[in-house]
């Protein structure tokens, strides 16, 4: 508060900064994605299926969306009682991914110029997210078959509205911060340091500034670590969608421990 009180032209600055990343690179992956998931979510509502079948739809309609679509799903499904308190957890921590659109659109193509590599991510990613679903337990019998709601797709975009808002609010208040400290301390830290500070905050910055900084294999590799270990402003999001539902974050944080260790290493061996 003390640092957004003294320097309110670089905090301002840095809001601009927030809200240009959000509208470019995450606005128009985000919503329609959001909305459509919600939606297909209703419609198949009354499509009874057997435990890892469920999984399974809801993990790709979270990888459509991309995060934090994974939470709004899952607190969906826990507030009408159609998972347990123990599955909603472990599936916090799997049903969390990027948007397609986002990693082919945005760093495929407006980031590296080149879409071979969104391509390979999303293919091993999602691929060690199957594997994890397989071994996920399950409840016996079928899931309980659930009407399609009146007025799904209205209420589909009443539902995605508030997900977007935390997306927003947080990249915008987390790319503040940022331009905030890094005014601060350019001059003292590396420039490699202060990446791994703008990834740790936001993302999207963190892959901008990648994108400037470095090149060949390294680039590829950091991407990789980036888009898997995220940032504290999409940990918080899932954090604030999993605190409404009363859902644990136990889980969450050690599956997504995993990943961080498990794709990076894998990408490496199997495609540098």
């Amino acid at each position: 508060m003390i640092l957004l009180l003294v320097f309110p032209g670089v905090a301002h600055a840095g809001a601009d900064i927030g809200v240009a990343l959000f509208m470019d690179a995450l606005f128009p992956y985000l919503l329609t994605y959001l909305i459509l998931t919600s939606w297909l979510l209703k419609l198949t509502a009354p499509i009874p299926l057997s435990g890892r079948l469920y999984y399974f739809k809801i993990y790709i309609l979270s990888a459509l969306g991309g995060f934090p679509t994974g939470a709004s799903i899952i607190a969906q499904l826990k507030e009408r009682d159609e998972i347990s308190d123990k599955q909603a957890a472990l599936l916090l921590g799997i049903c969390h991914c990027p948007s397609p659109l986002f990693v082919i659109g945005f760093v495929g193509q407006d980031l590296l110029g080149n879409s071979t590599f969104s391509w390979q991510y999303l293919i091993l990613l999602h691929a060690f997210s199957f594997v994890l679903l397989f071994f996920l337990p399950v409840q016996a019998g079928k899931i309980k078959a659930v009407a399609i709601p009146k007025n799904a797709f209205t209420s589909s975009i009443k539902e995605s509205v508030p997900t977007v808002l935390v997306v927003g609010s947080t990249i915008v208040f987390f790319s503040t911060i940022y331009t905030v400290i890094y005014s601060l301390i350019d001059s003292v830290f590396s420039p490699n340091q202060l990446l791994l500070l703008a990834a740790a905050l936001e993302m999207t910055n963190g892959l901008h500034a990648a994108h400037k900084l470095l090149s060949g294999d390294l680039l590829l590799i950091v991407v990789t670590l980036f888009l898997t270990t995220q940032s504290l402003s999409i940990h918080l999001q899932v954090a604030v969608i999993a605190k409404a539902a009363s859902l644990s974050l136990k889980s969450y944080v050690w599956i997504r421990l995993l990943y961080c260790i498990a794709i990076p290493l894998l990408y490496m061996l199997i495609f540098i």
